[in-house]
């Protein structure tokens, strides 16, 4: 009896580049409570290849340390203006030049206000004004934060001016109320970034 003859793969059939590689994608994390799932997006995004150069505000450090998204990342944490290195260019201006997309998840409400005010107080306020690529914003607060008419006003400042927002849902908050504060589930969010870098890319 003749065995089959054996199938070569063509190098063409090989398993398809991972959907992000080589993207570079800044994640600022703030001071919400869902900042601890900044741990895992930044796996996933690394898991489908891409660069993440994760940004803390002071608040963020309180909820997750900087070690872990350096070591998730394997890029260090920017989180002080006043530390930039050694270029001549401030170092804020020149991530945010290379930058693919610019994604603040975990976001809170004061951080939206801030982009919304063009405020720049720290270096992650400071990276959005400078930032020139798409930016995706994934709130997650308190539900009647959510829902304040100040929040809802600088949220459609924000997307009048180009920002893609997702989330976010309704569930259980950590304050013990149930309501619409929820951060987006982290597939989710992926999901999105790669929507929007495929479409950039057109």
């Amino acid at each position: 009896m003749t065995k089959p003859a054996a199938t070569s793969v063509p190098a063409s059939a090989a398993v398809p580049a991972p959907a992000l590689k080589g993207k570079k994608i800044i994640l600022g994390i703030t001071g919400s409570i869902a900042a601890y799932k900044a741990a895992d997006l930044t796996s996933q995004l690394r898991k489908r290849g891409a660069d993440i150069y994760p940004v803390m505000t002071a608040a963020a450090q309180k909820f997750i340390t900087p070690l872990t998204l350096q070591t998730l990342a394997r890029n260090p944490v920017a989180a002080d203006l006043w530390d930039e290195g050694n270029g001549w260019q401030p170092g804020h201006i020149e991530l945010a030049d290379k930058a693919d997309l610019m994604l603040v998840a975990p976001a809170t409400a004061d951080v939206i206000a801030q982009f919304a005010s063009g405020l720049a107080p720290d270096y992650l306020a400071s990276m959005y004004l400078v930032c020139r690529a798409p930016v995706l914003i994934a709130p997650a607060m308190n539900g009647k934060m959510w829902t304040h008419p100040a929040t809802a006003a600088n949220v459609a400042t924000l997307k009048a001016r180009g920002v893609d927002f997702i989330g976010p849902e309704k569930g259980m908050l950590a304050c013990g109320y149930e309501g619409m504060g929820r951060l987006w589930p982290v597939e989710g969010i992926i999901n999105r970034v790669e929507a929007i870098l495929a479409s950039a890319k057109k």
